[in-house]
Order: structure tokens, then sequence, then C-alpha cells
């Protein structure tokens, strides 16, 4: 069975509040075994002119796993404590 990633580009518009976000996706990430890859930290453009905000990048060891925790009651809390902190752009990518 294939890992899966959730990979996140988050704009960031209004720090404090999103503060809040990034205490209950800690909660729903626990909750749902996601391994940590990428969250925040500095980054480099090598190629083209892609300039994402803060990169989040979840490891989860399939597919359904990643869609059960993004369809979680824990992830939902911390969706809605998002709204209008930030501007989200997220995908799901099967890996290895």
């Amino acid at each position: 069975m294939p890992s899966a990633y959730i990979l996140a580009n988050v704009e960031i518009t209004n720090p404090q509040q999103y503060e809040e976000y990034k205490r209950l996706s800690t909660i729903a990430m626990k909750a749902h075994g996601a391994e940590v890859c990428v969250r925040g930290g500095a980054l480099q453009v090598l190629e083209g002119d892609w300039t994402p905000g803060r990169t989040v990048i979840l490891k989860f060891p399939s597919v359904e796993k990643a869609r059960a925790f993004y369809d979680s009651p824990e992830y939902a809390a911390a969706k809605k404590a998002r709204e209008g902190a930030a501007v989200m752009r997220m995908v799901l990518v099967e890996g290895t």
C-alpha cells in the first residue's frame, strides 16, 4: 500500500488567529498518525516562479488514513478556527 502525503501552501492573513489553527491541527495530526515532514521553515525557489507561503507536508501510511485525518472532527475544529485567518491550498497525493 503506497504512502500518502498532504501538501499545503498557506497564505496567513491573521497570524494571531492562525495560532489557534496550528494548535488544533497539531491535535488532529497526532490523533491520526501524521508524520510531519515540513511545517513552515525557510524555502528557496530553485526553478520557475512558484513562491509559496507557509509550506506543510504531512505523511500518512495510506490515502485512507490521510482522508480520515482530513475528514475527522478534530481537523474540522481546526478548519473552523482557520476561517478568516488564512487562505489554504491543499492536495493529497500518493507516494512511496
